[in-house]
């Protein structure tokens, strides 16, 4: 059986990219440009959550949830 994949939405992008390294293109390509920048995600990836990403980038979080499952995870938080 596969493993679960969640992703908490209360977590750093640091933290989520580094334990799923395959969700970075998700984030990108729904405008979370900075976790393909190694010094941003070593910098503001560490305090910078998805919910609070989607309030200051004024996405849409039901967009980025959308997205999640779609490319295989769960979402919590």
């Amino acid at each position: 059986m596969t493993e679960k994949k969640i992703v908490d939405l209360d977590w750093t992008l640091y933290a989520l990219t580094e334990k799923y390294p395959e969700l970075t293109d998700t984030l990108f390509n729904l405008g979370f440009a900075g976790v393909k920048n190694p010094a941003m995600r070593e910098t503001h990836g560490k305090i910078m959550t998805i919910k609070a990403g989607c309030h200051a980038l004024g996405i849409d979080p039901k967009e980025v949830e959308a997205a999640l499952l779609k490319a295989g995870f769960t979402t919590k938080g």
